[in-house]
């Protein structure tokens, strides 16, 4: 009988003890409004353009693939310039798989052991993951009551931490609130003044769904070299699955991020995707604007059944008060509609949807919560 030989200690590090991996549930039920996907699906031209690009590609898969990937960040650069009136150059353009990597890019390179990194609660939950990931200290704020982010109350976190990274998401995930120009101003003058340097993020993974007059901070790249804008081609392209993000900076900032990135970490596909799909832009834009009719509708449904609903330029729309949310959650579920129970206690969350979709979601929540 062979004895019995202890198994060897696996050398985790000591904060990743106990730790699950980061996810919303993944079900199949009929109606998926919890992850804030777009709910259209490519064109068959569009399909039918990515094939062919990809089907190029792979004639030289045995090679590797361009690291700079410079053809995909003169489109990425054509692109802002016709979305938002701002026109950047090439070397002021980064990308990677998703704007989740483009986020540890920039902590890999500006955070780090004896760094810190400083957002404003509630906000989009990975962001202490990155910090966790990098060694690097995490501090979060507090936003007001109405998911604003008070210009004082920032000034005063950044002076008091004196972080190297400020991740502010405009619009904000899970509450749809974008930041006005001025706050933004108001945290780059304050994180301008912090010793040894402070880069601001201003994550915009929404930043297309925003209302007409809400400005991109794109404007203010400019003038403020310690700026950073992500994007990313998840939610307005559709292209969830091809996970693909892009950062805008100056040069110098993305010269940084070319330094930590993993080799050829882009792949030829992923390229052909990215591209193949801007090419189509303008179209895959049009469902965009629909999307945004359909959230603001959605938004006066909602206060109209007496619910309290947070102002979204995003594709999803935070809403609430319940006593149990979990109940509420779990009673559109069995009716086959799946949102994200996120955020502070009593709201949740839904994705905007089809109009089928949206209708689907509306008859469960009046039946599930009796409105």
């Amino acid at each position: 009988m062979t004895a019995d030989i202890a198994r060897p200690a696996l050398p985790l590090r000591p904060e990743l003890v106990g730790l699950e991996p980061y996810g919303a549930p993944q079900l199949d039920v009929p109606h998926l409004l919890n992850v804030n996907e777009n709910p259209y699906a490519p064109s068959e031209q569009v399909v039918a353009d990515i094939a062919a690009a990809v089907a190029d590609a792979a004639r030289g898969l045995n090679r590797y693939p361009d690291r700079d990937f410079e053809a995909l960040r003169a489109d990425l650069a054509d692109y802002l310039a016709a979305e938002s009136g701002v026109r950047l150059d090439v070397a002021q353009l980064w990308a990677a798989n998703g704007s989740n990597e483009i986020m540890l890019h920039v902590l890999q390179a500006f955070g780090g052991p004896g760094r810190t990194a400083l957002s404003f609660a509630p906000t989009y939950s990975m962001y202490p993951e990155y910090a966790r990931d990098t060694s690097t200290a995490w501090v979060a704020g507090r936003r007001e009551e109405d998911f604003s982010l008070d210009p004082d109350a920032a000034r005063a976190a950044i002076a008091e931490h004196t972080p190297s990274v400020v991740l502010l998401a405009s619009p904000n995930n899970p509450t749809g609130t974008a930041l006005p120009a001025s706050t933004v101003l108001a945290v780059l003058a304050a994180a301008a003044d912090v010793p040894g340097g402070c880069v601001v993020v201003v994550d915009e993974a929404y930043g297309e769904f925003r209302r007409r007059g809400v400005p991109s901070a794109l404007e203010l790249l400019a003038d403020h070299p310690h700026l950073a804008v992500s994007r990313t081609m998840s939610k307005a392209f559709g292209l969830a699955g091809a996970r693909v993000g892009y950062l805008a900076a100056a040069s110098d900032l993305v010269d940084a991020l070319r330094v930590v990135r993993l080799p050829y970490h882009l792949s030829g596909v992923t390229q052909a995707v990215a591209r193949a799909a801007l090419a189509h832009s303008a179209e895959l834009m049009a469902q965009v604007g629909s999307l945004r009719d359909e959230r603001d509708a959605l938004v006066v449904w909602l206060r109209g059944k007496g619910l309290t609903v947070a102002e979204s330029d995003a594709n999803f729309v935070l809403f609430g008060m319940f006593d149990d949310r979990h109940a509420i959650w779990q009673g559109l579920l069995d009716r086959g509609v799946l949102i994200r129970e996120v955020g502070p206690d009593g709201w949740l969350r839904v994705s905007v949807g089809t109009r089928e979709e949206t209708a689907a979601f509306k008859d469960a929540l009046v039946e599930v919560a009796s409105l």
